[in-house]
């Protein structure tokens, strides 16, 4: 598992939320997806340290060192779990958010602009995609707690779609291992079943914060990847970076391209000493 010396916890009702913090400098919280662990950002949390950044990586509810406790998952919790971070560590962060997490990072924007400086987008989903009801009920009844980390296994490298991170059999290992503990499998079916990315659309008109959209060209959770990365781009008015052989992680898929792209946007809304 993630937990080191280094993890720390925030308190919140029902459980606690599990984050690493490294750095002095202007703040970058960094939040993965459903079915993902803060290792997500392995390949970027280090270069934003080394350029000068205070980097926190944190885990969902429910997912990887946070507690399995709670009752309510999806984007408007985990909106308040980043907000209660961003008010732990102190000052204004630059929010980076996978898959849903972008959708809760827009969201804690809207809210509370004078916490955000800026909004870091990779494979955002800021609204829910068009799917029929027989297909949402396909897929959640994939993810029910007794067959989850099986299901979740098989399903992940279709989501890399492009190029894989040399270690992702490693990586895979460790999220179904953490996916495998008592009670993380059912947090994990019942984030599948809450997350609603509705609240994050509807937030969308009040985001003050400048924004990059970071989509891989390939991301198999869109039909139209750079269609769904322009209409966001348009409606933050912000900058899209469309990543070539990456799928739904190309911060860890291509973090050659990705990497450059977030610390060329962080120089643009902050000021490193």
């Amino acid at each position: 598992m993630t937990t080191s010396s280094s993890t720390r916890y925030i308190v919140r009702p029902e459980g606690r939320i599990a984050y690493d913090v490294q750095g002095t400098g202007p703040l970058v919280v960094l939040v993965p997806g459903m079915g993902d662990l803060r290792a997500a950002y392995r390949f970027l949390a280090p270069e934003l340290l080394a350029a000068g950044y205070t980097v926190a990586t944190t885990d969902l509810r429910g997912h990887g060192d946070s507690d399995s406790t709670f009752s309510s998952y999806g984007d408007s919790a985990t909106a308040g779990d980043i907000e209660a971070l961003i008010d732990e560590l102190g000052g204004k962060a630059v929010i980076g958010g996978n898959s849903l997490a972008a959708g809760a990072a827009v969201i804690v924007a809207a809210a509370h602009p004078e916490k955000v400086s800026g909004l870091v987008l990779l494979g955002p989903f800021v609204r829910n995609p068009h799917a029929s009801a027989f297909q949402i009920w396909l897929f959640r009844a994939m993810m029910a707690p007794l067959w989850v980390s099986t299901m979740w296994k098989a399903y992940m490298p279709t989501l890399y779609k492009g190029t894989k991170p040399a270690d992702f059999e490693q990586y895979r290992d460790t999220v179904i291992a953490s996916l495998k503990r008592p009670g993380y499998g059912k947090a994990f079916s019942l984030t599948t079943n809450q997350t609603d990315h509705a609240p994050a659309e509807a937030s969308l008109a009040h985001v003050s914060a400048p924004a990059i959209v970071i989509m891989g060209e390939t991301d198999p959770d869109f039909t139209d990847p750079v269609g769904e990365a322009t209409w966001i781009g348009a409606k933050l008015k912000a900058e899209v970076v469309m990543v070539p052989d990456a799928g739904h992680y190309p911060q860890s898929q291509r973090p050659d391209i990705t990497t450059p792209a977030v610390l060329g946007f962080l120089a643009t809304v902050t000021a490193v000493a």
